[in-house]
């Protein structure tokens, strides 16, 4: 038996270049161990067998003729967010159960051209609204690492698949910490990039100023090969930045000597586990001792975060769900009796739980009379916190503080307290309202769970997370570690 799945991106691209191994081989082998081990995970909706052994084998003719990219012959999977050709999309809801989409979102295409195989569709929570993938309509996704434990959300599919090596990899969107906060939990890498560094189109909206789609895989290097097929300016949508994308790979062998890293006060007080600080100060310590510059630094409505995000996401899913109503595609309910009773069961029936509390939230926010006392007053503390990062910024270069106030909790803990399940985006929240990259590494365990370092950075330095991740990576092996049933 091969250890393929043992291996990184960046190794596995090398042994495809090599022709050490051939696409379809590989492409094979990680839809076998899916179908050997996803039973015990959920964290695939839809696995697209035909479609992958197709495109494996072009990608093989790719690999013949020399026409290739870095990735070209790499298998990975996408969340079931992304709109992706022939394939059913469904954002884990019951409403998009029957949505095969008629087009490719503009990073599954960007992938597609540079030869990478689609293997399927992870798992998440229901529009991505939701901290543990416990919101999903395919059932909860479980932790490779502890299967009774939550892999965190809304990418939680993403994450476990890449922490179980069911896949070198897989995309993933951020919208208050979907990609960093499962990262953490389940002990990969995952990149949120800046604000209209990846393009939203075919990406299904849930909170339109704040979703970001990102790479979620073992090592800094990998989603810095990602992230060059996925970055970039894109026509089609309205919020993408006309930016030169540089090469990620570039950078990442420079020193951190000299490092100027920021510890904010308020990411290291009470809520945080003393377990889970002790593994994040060590980290630190890790970049002390290669001569980065520890200095603390204060963003002082760091505690606004929460209550801002829970006002201006639902804000915008009520406005963004509306074109959900029964008539165009999706979920329809059986028999209604006029238009009234059409729109009302379908997205009654449609919905999940978290879903409508958040649309009834938002449209409340929204409604005359209260639009100025919430939504208004919402964006002007975003503006607040924004200027909190953009001041930290004049004095260093990134900043680090833990991904999560927690390990992984049981699935099922937070199911009725809401509250105390948003507050697990305590420290990934502020990152989307201001709209700089950040990212979770790896760090250390407590108790046999995953903690993840975040690194936040300044607008469009993703460059230089990848390069501070890498380095640390070099250092550390934490990134190595396989869940023992998945070896």
């Amino acid at each position: 038996m091969s250890d393929y799945h043992e291996k990184t991106l960046a190794e596995l691209s090398t042994l495809l270049q090599t022709g050490e191994v051939s696409s379809s081989a590989l492409t094979e082998y990680f839809l076998s161990r899916i179908k050997q081990q996803d039973a015990e995970l959920n964290s695939f909706i839809t696995i697209a067998e035909d479609q992958a052994m197709a495109e494996a084998a072009e990608a093989d003719e790719r690999l013949k003729s020399g026409n290739t990219s870095a990735l070209t012959g790499i298998p990975i999977a996408h969340k079931d967010i992304f709109c992706t050709r022939g394939i059913k999309t469904s954002c884990g809801s019951r409403m998009l159960d029957n949505f095969i989409s008629p087009y490719d979102a503009t990073v599954v295409n960007n992938f597609k051209q540079a030869g990478v195989i689609t293997l399927g569709k992870t798992n998440m929570d229901e529009f991505a609204m939701g901290s543990s993938n416990e919101t999903s309509f395919y059932g909860a996704v479980k932790n490779p690492w502890d299967t009774k434990r939550v892999p965190g959300g809304s990418s939680g599919g993403s994450a476990a698949a890449v922490a179980a090596r069911l896949a070198p990899a897989a995309t993933g969107t951020d919208t208050g910490g979907s990609i960093r906060q499962p990262a953490a939990l389940c002990g990969i890498t995952g990149l949120k990039p800046t604000y209209g560094r990846v393009s939203r189109y075919g990406m299904i909206a849930f909170a339109s100023s704040l979703d970001q789609g990102g790479p979620m895989a073992q090592t800094a290097e990998d989603c810095a090969l990602m992230l060059n097929a996925m970055a970039g300016f894109d026509e089609k949508d309205s919020t993408s930045i006309e930016k030169e994308v540089p090469d990620y790979t570039a950078d990442l062998n420079h020193s951190v000597n000299g490092l100027r890293i920021g510890l904010p006060s308020q990411y290291f007080d009470e809520g945080l586990d003393d377990n889970v600080k002790a593994v994040i100060q060590t980290a630190i310590d890790q970049y002390r001792d290669m001569g980065a510059e520890i200095v603390d630094i204060e963003l002082p409505n760091t505690s606004l975060s929460v209550p801002v995000y829970y006002v201006v996401a639902p804000a915008e899913c009520s406005a963004n769900l509306s074109r959900f109503d029964g008539v165009r595609y999706g979920y329809r309910c059986e028999d209604p009796k006029d238009l009234y009773d059409l729109y009302t069961r379908s997205r009654g029936e449609g919905f999940g739980a978290e879903v409508k509390r958040r649309i009834m939230v938002g449209t409340y926010a929204l409604s005359a009379g209260y639009y100025d006392a919430y939504y208004l007053k919402a964006q002007q503390l975003r503006h607040l916190i924004s200027d909190d990062f953009k001041k930290a910024f004049e004095s260093v270069d990134v900043i680090m503080g833990p991904a999560s106030p927690s390990t992984a909790f049981n699935i099922g803990e937070k199911a009725e307290d809401p509250i105390s399940m948003y507050l697990s985006d305590i420290y990934t929240i502020a990152v989307n309202l201001a709209g700089v990259p950040g990212m979770s590494v790896p760090a250390g365990f407590v108790d046999g769970n995953p903690v993840g370092l975040q690194i936040i950075g300044n607008y469009f330095e993703e460059s230089r997370l990848l390069n501070v991740a890498h380095q640390y990576q070099q250092q550390t092996d934490w990134h190595r570690q396989i869940p023992d049933s998945f070896k």
